[in-house]
């Protein structure tokens, strides 16, 4: 990872080949081809449009960014995290990694994308709406090193 004057800018990987074992953040691209209707605990359902959406997460645990980023490239996979219903009805097309990095920091570093789902992804976070954003076409991402 580099930083510009703009902030962090990160490699974007588009499957885990170079993707560090250590622990960090992580941005997820994902792709809705479909509506997709997607149901938290204790929340009412709402429907995604089709489009591209960003997840904002981390990796603490063994094996690091790679192993969790390795998981929800997988299409197969038990509902674990609020994420897996995406990725396993979407498609992941790729990452951004921030070794070291924090999670909540990349969801500030995107302020004014769409929330679309309010506490999604963040149930044990105090600071963010949510760690699913939608990605409005167009929209410049800060840390994208293809557009910087």
């Amino acid at each position: 990872m580099t930083s510009d004057r703009n902030g962090p800018v990160a490699a974007f990987h588009a499957d885990v080949i170079g993707i560090p074992t250590e622990s960090g953040a992580y941005v997820l691209l994902i792709q809705l081809s479909d509506s997709l209707p997607v149901k938290l605990a204790g929340r009412p359902e709402i429907t995604l449009a089709p489009g591209h959406y960003l997840y904002c997460g981390s990796a603490r645990g063994p094996g690091g960014i790679k192993a969790r980023v390795g998981r929800h490239m997988q299409r197969e996979k038990s509902i674990r995290w609020h994420v897996d219903r995406l990725t396993t009805k979407g498609t992941v097309l790729g990452v951004w990694v921030f070794p070291g990095g924090d999670e909540c920091e990349l969801v500030a570093s995107l302020a004014g994308m769409p929330v679309p789902i309010p506490g999604f992804g963040s149930s044990d976070c105090a600071t963010c709406a949510s760690h699913l954003l939608e990605w409005p076409t167009g929209a410049a991402l800060p840390f994208d090193s293809r557009s910087n």
